[in-house]
């Protein structure tokens, strides 16, 4: 059986049977029979927004580290340290202490973040054109036809790319590799952190029999419920049901998961898929309708989403509102715009609108913002608004408020109505 070593790159005919590499005797030897032919890698870094915060404060090395708000806030992040005490993301920051009251909590900082997602996407640059973005920390590629021009097979330069991550920028990251998306995404969380894990046709479906329907792709909290209705909670039962019995029942989700069941995926890595919106929301850790706190949530959400359209470099058409009651009913607002935008102050004034419209739809569980139908920013933010004379103003100031930011940090400037 092949095998790779993810420390010094030697590769081997056969894998050794002391587990070890004859070279440099690292333990972390990957051995499997399709390990050098397989080309199809999902890449996600481990952590990443913490690992980034300790990268740059080495104090905070041996410590569990949260990135998230305040105390009302939710988890965006934690390092494995943090999850070792239960911290997850998108937990309740109250919850998060309660679990780990010794953590380092810090605010996220999206402009760091992006930087080092750029000098990754770079080192990803040098392997493959073929490379699918999902976020800032995580990417599919396609190494098809690679061998031939970097003289060695994807697995190892991948592993070499992992390697490079973590000697160059600090951060690690786990590979999962397959003979299609679905099964590489699946893969690369297998074995964090610094993982790298193999799926290959022969053990495709022994493999995925095993695992929960929860492991599918598209399938959430509803479909899962639906799901078990029908007595489908694992893999192996969705197996039983014929594909038009599934179509049937749920439509196309049926027919999807019969397809991702027996590990067939078709899609193509797309580079530099477009990305259709950006949002952001957070969850409360009582439900509310408090007018004052429901604004400030609002004004920072929005200030989030602007946040990201500026280090992505795009402006929405449309402003969406989300938002979540007691009882789990989901109701969403829409409103197109005049023209796009990218600006904090336009995007919170926009979503306060369409929450004075939606009425008293309280207690809240969850509040949501976001932009859709984007454009590159160059667009945004060019026409005079009649009805509102001093917008241009408040643009001018939050575009410098942004420089001030970006210079002395988040901190440096902050809006009474973010500290509700």
């Amino acid at each position: 059986m092949p095998a790779l070593c993810r420390d010094c790159l030697t590769t081997l005919d056969t894998a050794p049977a002391s587990g070890r590499c004859p070279s440099c005797r690292s333990p972390r030897l990957l051995a499997h029979p399709d390990l050098f032919t397989l080309s199809i890698a999902h890449m996600d870094c481990d952590a990443f927004y913490a690992s980034v915060e300790k990268r740059d404060d080495p104090g905070l090395a041996d410590k569990p580290l949260i990135v998230g708000g305040g105390s009302r806030g939710v988890v965006s992040t934690c390092c494995y340290l943090a999850r070792i005490h239960g911290v997850r993301s998108a937990m309740p920051m109250f919850q998060a202490l309660k679990l780990c009251p010794e953590a380092v909590v810090v605010k996220p900082r999206m402009d760091r973040y992006v930087q080092v997602s750029r000098q990754i996407r770079a080192m990803m640059e040098l392997l493959t054109p073929a490379i699918e973005p999902l976020s800032l920390d995580e990417a599919f590629l396609d190494l098809t036809g690679t061998a031939r021009l970097h003289g060695a097979p994807p697995a190892v330069m991948l592993a070499r790319l992992t390697r490079q991550m973590e000697t160059e920028l600090g951060v690690t990251g786990s590979i999962g590799l397959s003979h299609n998306k679905f099964l590489a995404k699946i893969a690369s969380d297998l074995d964090k952190p610094r993982g790298f894990s193999v799926i290959g046709p022969a053990e495709t479906q022994g493999f995925l029999a095993k695992q929960s329907v929860r492991i599918l792709w598209g399938v959430g909290t509803a479909t899962q419920a639906a799901l078990d209705q029908a007595g489908i909670r694992s893999i192996s039962d969705l197996l039983r049901w014929d594909r038009a019995d599934l179509t049937a029942r749920f439509g196309q989700m049926g027919d999807r998961l019969w397809h991702l069941a027996r590990g067939i995926d078709h899609r193509r890595v797309a580079r530099d898929a477009a990305v259709k919106s950006i949002s952001k929301e957070t969850t409360f850790s009582e439900d509310t309708s408090d007018p004052d706190l429901l604004d400030g949530h609002l004004w920072r959400l929005a200030e989030q989403v602007a946040d990201r359209a500026k280090a992505k470099g795009f402006a929405g058409r449309t402003v969406t509102l989300k938002l979540k009651r007691g009882d789990f009913q989901t109701l969403t607002r829409r409103q197109a715009l005049s023209d796009a935008t990218q600006m904090a102050d336009r995007i919170y004034r926009t979503a306060r609108g369409l929450l004075d419209q939606a009425g008293a739809v309280g207690p809240l569980r969850l509040i949501g913002v976001g932009i859709a139908d984007l454009c590159p920013e160059d667009q945004a933010d060019r026409a005079a608004d009649l009805l509102d004379p001093d917008a241009a103003k408040r643009a001018a100031a939050e575009r410098a408020t942004d420089a001030i930011r970006a210079r002395f940090g988040q901190d440096a400037i902050v809006k009474g109505r973010a500290l509700r």
